[in-house]
């Protein structure tokens, strides 16, 4: 990867992790206060709110993305391209406030306040101009504005939240400091976006394109958020904690891999553009290499520290989110690769459909499995539907990029990464058995685990590994001459 793709993946994935890390800093201390029942609620109240934030926002994170990285290089068409995109968002999102509305006051009768604190999340997709940013490829302002605005908004928590009855507190400090985050990208505009009059055709024109990737979007929020919908419908508030506390560790790890798709999807999509297919294929290979390369350790690792991370981390209450985590981990690895064949390469290049029917054929069979789960194993049922759902979108984006790539090149170091991975989860289960649940043992098992793997891989020759030694070994030559 080029310097310039390497810093913006490096602010991409702060920007990526700041969104979840802050909340997951709080957490020890909020699961404590609050319990899993507090949190169970929030999630609960939560899923509702994201099904009308997909439909207002219309799948703009992505579209505005690649449309201002289209038009990057034209000043006049960039203004044009913005505020046709902005006013258009503007219209669908005020449609789903105002949907949602009707669903609290006239419609729910329970936790109606805090339906109403999460509503902020709607504001802000109306305010939510993150997509200019990343079709720019400018992720350090998206990264150090939001990383100020969320640090306030963790200190408040633990400023005013004392009490199990402080849960509204908690709904509005996380919605606020969202709205907050958009609210201060604003302040960039005037430097890079020059105001035009926009005509209704203008705005027309990125209506049925922006459709389009809306349902794949929707698809997508149908299976990442449903499950706790309905475990909140057919269980209780407690599984939903359980659940929502270790997906969001999985999702944080997630979070530093999947950060690359938001950097190479408008360096992709402008090479398409200009008809760099070649260039394209060559990204798509390192990108995957790298993913792999990455995601295995971490899901060996995760699964290897589990036992230990949780009680210390959440609570000795929220003991079965261990167990749930480690059926999750699998998905760091097919989220990583489905992220470079779907996000990076058949977004970018224009085949949508492909990319609809992949996470169409996932979500229709996490909803099919829930429905069959969640009343006999509740928490653990939605986990591992979720793990047979994005095991499934991955497959089929296989199947749709195979005459694009020669599928075996992608896995020709595999076996390097599952040998040493496996060796290192044994590694961290001794420890852990040995030490116990503590801080002392986390760090222990992540050094420990760390040198292992690498040096496996440095045993068995892995490309990326020596790559990477190279270069370290070239710098310090440098250096010291």
């Amino acid at each position: 990867m080029g310097l310039s793709i390497a810093k913006n993946y490096f602010y991409s994935v702060i920007y990526q992790v700041i969104s979840i890390l802050l909340p997951i800093i709080t957490i020890p201390y909020v699961s404590r206060v609050l319990g899993s029942e507090g949190v169970g609620i929030n999630a609960f109240t939560n899923s509702i709110v994201q099904y009308f934030v997909v439909f207002g926002g219309l799948s703009f994170s992505i579209y505005g993305n690649r449309a201002i990285a289209y038009v990057r290089n034209d000043a006049q068409s960039l203004d044009k391209t913005f505020w046709s995109i902005f006013y258009l968002k503007t219209a669908t999102a005020f449609l789903s406030i105002i949907a949602y509305l009707v669903l609290v006051i006239f419609i729910i009768d329970k936790y109606a306040l805090f339906y109403i604190l999460q509503s902020l999340y709607l504001l802000a997709v109306v305010l939510d101009i993150s997509w200019l940013f990343m079709g720019l490829e400018q992720f350090k302002k998206l990264a150090v504005r939001n990383t100020l605005v969320r640090l306030v908004g963790a200190a408040c928590i633990f400023i005013f939240v004392k009490e199990p009855t402080d849960l509204w507190k908690y709904i509005f400090i996380l919605s606020f400091a969202h709205l907050a985050g958009q609210v201060s990208m604003w302040f960039y505009l005037p430097r890079i976006i020059t105001y035009r009059k926009i005509r209704w055709t203008d705005i027309q024109a990125h209506l049925l394109p922006a459709i389009h990737l809306f349902l794949p979007q929707l698809i997508i929020q149908v299976y990442l958020v449903l499950s706790k919908t309905l475990l909140g419908i057919y269980s209780t508030p407690n599984e939903v904690g359980y659940f929502d506390s270790a997906e969001k560790v999985v999702k944080l790890i997630l979070s530093l891999l999947t950060a690359l798709g938001l950097v190479m999807m408008p360096r992709i999509s402008n090479l398409h553009a200009s008809g760099d297919d070649r260039q394209v294929k060559e990204y798509i290979r390192n990108s995957f290499e790298f993913l792999t390369y990455m995601s295995i350790p971490i899901m060996f690792g995760l699964m290897g520290i589990s036992n230990e991370f949780v009680p210390l981390f959440f609570g000795q209450e929220f003991e079965k989110s261990s167990l749930l985590m480690s059926i999750l981990c699998p998905i760091i690895v097919f989220i990583s690769w489905s992220n470079v064949l779907g996000n990076q390469y058949l977004l970018p290049t224009g085949k949508t459909k492909q990319y609809t029917y992949s996470v169409a054929s996932g979500a229709f069979l996490n909803l099919i499995l829930n429905l069959l789960l969640i009343n006999m194993f509740e928490s653990i049922g939605v986990a591992l539907s979720m793990l047979v759902s994005e095991l499934t979108v991955t497959v089929v984006q296989f199947y749709f990029v195979r005459k694009d790539f020669k599928i075996s090149n992608f896995f020709d170091q595999i076996w390097k990464y599952l040998i040493s991975g496996l060796v290192m989860l044994i590694g961290l289960r001794f420890i852990g058995n040995m030490l116990g649940s503590a801080i002392i043992t986390i760090i222990l098992q992540i050094i420990v685990g760390s040198i292992v793997y690498v040096l496996l891989l440095l045993l068995l020759r892995s490309k990326v590994t020596y790559d990477y030694w190279n270069i370290i070994k070239r710098k310090v030559e440098n250096y010291l001459k």
